[in-house]
């Protein structure tokens, strides 16, 4: 029995011993090119993979690997790993604020204007005025306040991150007063009371899921009390017996008992969203106006900016937020703040309904979104690939307006192959597309396409059906 044992081992070893080497494997002309775009170092790493999936292969099945199938291989991880790379998507998904996909598209002609002041050298924290060192984000905190109508603003690298710097400097060790219904989880799991609990403050819970009254802050209130918070529900919304309690109730209460009333308004807009045929969505300068001594919000959603956290409101706050050492460890870069200062000036000057891509989308009429759908479908249909129009809607999507849709006319594909089969075909071309699947059909919503790009979007699926079939 041993004998056998040992004489099956040394035929695996000799079998094991025929592998070719990394090297070995690397001279192979058809690597040549990958090497090249790719690196050595990269191909290496890959080659060492396909090596030891080969050894357990051959342990198991007896066989080695032939030099095509060890080729196509590592051609094979290359490909997944060329998916993984940050770059270009068309969504056509029909959720604007795509989390998975950056949420809000910042558009060609907002990179085009910042593309001097971040191909070279920047004032960004120099004083051309004065000549000295100045401060960083300076302008755009002055923007912010403008927009706002606030004292001062400050930019940090999200809004969990503002929070978190909010309650670290103004409430470290002392109570917060928040409702239960008000304890979210936003994305990537983080929830409220943990984000709370990090920062040092105690969390002090008031009313119930669905009722909160200001009484029941007022008789929270204690010697410890630090701040009176409110969360804007913005990704979620409890409908029938509830009751909140107001912006302006809080700020009587925080007036007479000298404390902060700081607001988490999540996803943060200035336009009216009602404008638009949605409800009613707080915007920054109505919490202001309403009475709130702190208001935070990210800027990657409804501001349709890049990633980034506000914070704006009364200077003997802020000024003690922007001078605790956790701020510099949340400030954000050039890029940031350079992509910002366009944003908030294209707000500003009344253009961001025509400027940013978010608000573009939003208020594009349903009309347009017909005729581009419909001239998709016709366009597909000329090369036989089965295709018809439906209605539906837009999601807007990053935990912003829940259960809030706009109208729209999707384009509705019968692939040649399963419709997950079809997907995955689309998400490998370069750019890749970005759809929905129903049952035995793909699904595209042009609402969220950049209208310049339907002609690429056209070609994409004809290219895609024609080698499925």
């Amino acid at each position: 029995m041993k004998n056998n044992k040992d004489l099956n081992n040394n035929k695996i070893n000799l079998l094991l011993s025929n592998i070719p080497s990394v090297e070995i494997i690397l001279q192979n002309k058809a690597l040549k090119p990958l090497i090249k775009k790719h690196s050595r170092k990269v191909l290496t790493q890959i080659v060492r993979i396909v090596i030891s999936e080969e050894k357990k292969n051959a342990r198991k099945n007896s066989r080695l690997y032939s030099s095509k199938e060890r080729i196509n291989k590592i051609k094979g991880y290359l490909e997944k790993d060329n998916l993984s790379m940050l770059q270009e998507v068309i969504n056509g998904s029909g959720v604007i604020l795509h989390t998975n996909l950056g949420r809000a598209p910042l558009g060609k002609e907002m990179l085009l204007t910042v593309q001097a002041s971040l191909s070279g050298y920047s004032n960004l924290e120099y004083d051309l005025a004065e000549g000295e060192r100045g401060k960083r984000g300076e302008i755009v905190g002055k923007l912010l306040s403008t927009l706002s109508n606030t004292e001062n603003s400050l930019v940090v690298n999200n809004n969990a991150g503002a929070i978190f710097l909010i309650l670290h400097a103004l409430a470290k060790n002392k109570e917060v007063i928040v409702s239960r219904g008000e304890l979210v989880q936003i994305g990537g799991g983080f929830r409220i009371p943990e984000i709370l609990e990090q920062s040092g403050a105690y969390l002090r819970e008031v009313g119930t899921t669905n009722q909160t009254f200001i009484d029941d802050y007022e008789k929270a209130i204690n010697d410890n009390t630090a701040m009176l918070l409110k969360v804007h529900q913005s990704n979620f919304q409890i409908n029938g017996f509830v009751h909140q309690t107001e912006i302006n109730e809080l700020k009587k209460l925080g007036k007479k008992y000298k404390l902060p009333v700081v607001i988490d308004l999540g996803s943060g807009t200035f336009l009216n969203t009602e404008n638009f045929g949605l409800k009613h969505e707080p915007t920054v300068q109505e919490s202001i106006r309403n009475g709130a001594d702190i208001v935070c919000f990210s800027t990657d959603k409804l501001l349709g900016g890049p990633q980034g956290g506000v914070i704006c409101g009364k200077e003997i706050y802020l000024n003690k937020i922007s001078q605790h050492p956790l701020f510099r460890t949340l400030r954000v870069d050039k890029i940031t703040l350079t992509i910002l200062q366009e944003i908030l000036l294209s707000y500003l000057r009344g253009e961001a309904v025509n400027e940013i891509p978010i608000w573009k989308m939003i208020s594009c009429p349903l009309e347009k979104i017909t005729a581009r759908s419909q001239n998709i479908s016709q366009k597909l249909k000329e090369e036989n690939i089965p295709t018809f129009n439906k209605k539906g809607e837009t999601a807007i999507g990053g935990g912003s307006l829940p259960g809030q849709s706009l109208p729209t006319e999707l384009v509705v594909i019968k692939p040649p192959c399963p419709a997950k089969i079809f997907s995955q075909a689309l998400h490998s071309y370069r750019p890749p597309l970005v759809g929905r699947k129903e049952k035995e059909f793909f699904i595209l919503d042009p609402r969220c396409i950049d209208p310049s790009l339907d002609k690429l979007v056209i070609n994409i699926i004809k290219s895609t059906y024609s080698k499925l079939q």
